[in-house]
């Protein structure tokens, strides 16, 4: 990757960052002056997001790192890592969170007050997790960056925990007292959801599998090439942004070495079309 596109990379890292630090700040003052468990539970899981924005921002540093004589495969890995890691921080939250909920309805009350600035905060959060949502989600698409797309999937979702906090600290001003802590456990839900969705992709990438389908789709386009008789042996994994593909074609035998080598480029071309950060290794043979 181009100097130009790591630096885009952290940028959009250290903002989410900046904005974690600010949210969080901001979410425990209001939290603890109102009382509101919903608004604490919401500052939790900003703590998190601070925790786990900072992950994302060191993985992305590092993971561009160029290969080195014990990481052949270059360091991509570290990406991974970063997004099976916040997966675990959002679990854990969930535990904390729930238990203060259920003890709330149980009868363990609690003063709660709801103001003017108990709704301000939930509003400025969902503001600010939309715009560093689309950063995020934006730069994730254009480098193929796993720990900035679990980040704003992250915060897409936080989105939604924020409205269900809204909705609960309105009823309590209903006079239903027992919104909040619901409202509570409706962020719990959404948590685990999420962490769901970023443990099975992030165990998928840690454990090599292959993206769904894109062994047939390559098998098809390089047999499609002008002088592959056959493609077979096809190897996929990925490593943070990159995809390794490694592939066997049968080919004329009778054709000079550099014949050969031209047909192996356009075959990585073609591969390219469908997968173009792919770091692609071809073994001909002889038909």
């Amino acid at each position: 990757m181009s100097p130009g596109g790591q630096r885009e990379k952290r940028s959009a890292a250290l903002t989410s960052l900046a904005a974690a630090v600010a949210l969080t700040a901001l979410k425990m003052i209001v939290g603890v002056l109102t009382g509101s468990l919903g608004i604490l539970a919401e500052a939790a899981h900003s703590g998190l997001d601070l925790v786990a924005a900072l992950m994302t921002f060191f993985a992305v540093r590092f993971s561009g790192r160029p290969p080195d004589r014990t990481h052949l495969y270059g360091h991509g890995k570290i990406e991974n890592l970063s997004a099976l890691a916040e997966t675990l921080l959002l679990l854990a939250t969930c535990a904390w969170i729930a238990r203060q909920a259920v003890l709330r309805l149980a009868g363990h009350r609690a003063e709660l007050e709801v103001t003017f600035w108990s709704f301000a905060v939930m509003l400025v959060s969902i503001a600010v997790d939309a715009s560093r949502a689309r950063v995020l989600s934006r730069a994730a698409r254009k480098y193929n960056s796993q720990a900035l797309e679990a980040d704003a999937l992250h915060f897409q979702t936080d989105i939604w925990s924020s409205a269900v906090v809204v909705a609960g600290l309105i009823s309590v001003k209903l006079g239903l007292r027992s919104a909040d802590a619901l409202a509570a456990l409706g962020v719990c839900g959404v948590v685990v959801w999420v962490s769901a969705r970023l443990g099975h992709r992030t165990i998928d990438a840690l454990l090599d599998s292959a993206p769904a389908g894109m062994e047939q789709r390559i098998a098809s386009i390089v047999e499609g090439v002008p002088g592959v008789q056959n493609c077979h042996a096809i190897r996929i994994r990925s490593s943070g942004p990159v995809l390794f593909v490694d592939l066997h074609v049968l080919v004329d035998g009778q054709q000079t070495l550099a014949q050969a080598h031209a047909l192996t480029e356009a075959i990585e071309c073609a591969i390219h079309n469908v997968a173009p950060a792919a770091d692609v290794t071809v073994h001909p043979e002889p038909a």
